[in-house]
């Protein structure tokens, strides 16, 4: 009697797929597409938009953004939100320019308490939505009130005012503007270094999210938290470091804001943690959770600073602006949701 051995069933991971199937599965589609027809759009309509200068403008308007929502797009992959970035980010600057007037220290002393106490803004956030198993919502709004508080009652407790007073005559203020607030010249125009930091920060960011183990945690954290810690993966690690991973971009967009304009306004920086999280999800992360990319948040706050410059281009009323930002984060939205299950469906 002859005896058919079935011939086992190959490893789906082994299999050819098409480079469609592959774009369909990457999350940062939707955004790539539509940064594409914001340009085309404001290339038409905006003469100056496609002038090297207009485009040096928008790339530093983007890295504002971009600088905030590459952490956002992490933790948003991890699961959680974080309402307290906005504000964190003058608390940072406003950390460095008092320390550094009130003592008459270097000016880089500033700057160094200013990453310690803001990296423990982070660790605040990450260690109150561990210990309470609140949502994150509500642990960082709570935050999001406490130092928006803060900003303003230290800083007329200490300068009697609502803004800081100048350090730009203080020792090592230049050196930390060149770090923080230069700008590199490439023939006719000009790069502000914000766009370096951008850059350099969305190569980390991807770096840790497709090549590390930590990549792999945060993904599974924002899955199912239940099930990767069932698995040995440390969720309370890795969400904990997340915040800080926020607070250290805060940190730094902070410092630029510090070292470009001397001042700081206590007041400034509420509402901007809603464009970081706009961008993040326009870039394709998904609000629940287990989905999205670094690059995709890049490109989200590309479309941001195409929108807010080349609107000003076409001379139109900015007051539009908001309205955009919410259609755009619907319809981001909704294409993820088709791009992700049609991906699914093809699998």
């Amino acid at each position: 009697m002859t005896t058919t051995v079935k011939a086992p069933a190959a490893d789906e991971r082994l299999l050819h797929r098409s480079l469609a199937r592959r774009l369909m599965g990457r999350p940062e589609l939707g955004s790539v597409v539509g940064a594409v027809a914001v340009f085309l759009f404001f290339a038409i309509t905006a003469e100056p938009f496609l002038r090297p200068s207009s485009l040096s403008t928008v790339l530093y308007a983007s890295s504002t953004i971009g600088i905030m929502a590459v952490p956002v797009a992490l933790l948003m992959i991890g699961g959680e939100f974080d309402l307290s970035a906005g504000v964190m980010v003058v608390s940072a600057a406003l950390i460095s320019s008092m320390f550094s007037y009130q003592m008459t220290a270097n000016t880089w002393v500033g700057v160094g308490v200013s990453l310690l106490v803001t990296l423990a803004f982070g660790v605040l956030n990450g260690v109150l939505l561990t210990r309470t198993k609140l949502p994150s919502f509500i642990i960082t709004l709570g935050t999001f009130f406490m130092l928006t508080g803060l900003n303003l009652g230290f800083t007329k407790l200490i300068d009697g005012t609502v803004s800081t007073k100048s350090i730009a005559d203080m020792e090592g203020f230049d050196s930390a503007r060149t770090l923080f607030a230069s700008h590199l010249t490439l023939g006719s125009v000009d790069i502000q270094i914000t766009i370096v930091w951008w850059l350099a920060l969305v190569a980390v960011a991807t770096w840790i999210l497709l090549r590390t183990r930590v990549g792999n945690w945060i993904f599974a954290v924002g899955g199912n938290a239940d099930a990767a810690r069932a698995v040995g993966v440390p969720v309370t690690k890795t969400k904990i470091g997340l915040y800080m991973g926020v607070a250290f971009a805060a940190w730094i967009s902070g410092q630029h804001l510090l070292f470009s304009y001397d001042a700081i306004q206590s007041g400034d920086g509420v509402g901007n943690e809603f464009l970081y999280i706009i961008a993040a999800a326009v870039g394709g992360c998904l609000m629940t959770g287990g989905f999205g990319s670094a690059i995709g948040a890049a490109v989200g706050a590309f479309i941001f600073g195409m929108t807010s410059k080349g609107i000003v281009y076409a001379q139109w009323n900015p007051d539009w602006y908001k309205f955009f930002l919410g259609a755009m984060l619907l319809l981001a939205t909704l294409l993820n949701a088709w791009v992700r299950k049609r991906a699914e469906d093809k699998s």
